[in-house]
């Protein structure tokens, strides 16, 4: 019997499926509800946080968050977007961003470490909900 050859793009295509999650893109305020199990109990944690960066890449695509925590202690998580960990990402608003990578944000502190967020007029936030349904 001959075996199956798969091809890189294939491979790096098995295991893709939609998640139901809605689109975001670098610079935007999301909350992720991550899966934690303790015990033999699980709960959900939520991160809440900037989206610093994405990768792209099939089934293997990862997108960075970053978050300042108590104390002004910066936080990130590069999480996989088809991890079955994450139960469940809300979008909370869209950042004003040229980059595709915020990276020089780590070095910045206070109010400069925030990323501005882009004011849509009514027919724009209308727009963006006609095409998200």
């Amino acid at each position: 019997m001959k075996s199956v050859k798969y091809t890189r793009e294939t491979i790096k295509d098995l295991g893709q499926y939609d998640r139901g999650f809605p689109k975001f893109q670098v610079g935007d305020c999301i909350e992720v509800a991550l899966k934690v199990k303790e015990g033999d109990k699980t709960r959900l944690q939520m991160f809440e946080g900037d989206v610093i960066a994405m990768h792209k890449s099939g089934v293997s695509s990862t997108f960075t968050i970053r978050r300042i925590g108590a104390n002004g202690i910066a936080i990130e998580r590069i999480l996989p977007f088809y991890s079955p960990a994450i139960d469940s990402i809300k979008y909370l608003h869209q950042g004003d961003v040229r980059r595709s990578k915020l990276y020089y944000m780590r070095s910045r502190i206070g109010k400069a470490a925030r990323v501005k967020e882009k004011v849509l007029t009514k027919e724009q936030k209308n727009a963006q909900k006609a095409s998200v349904k």
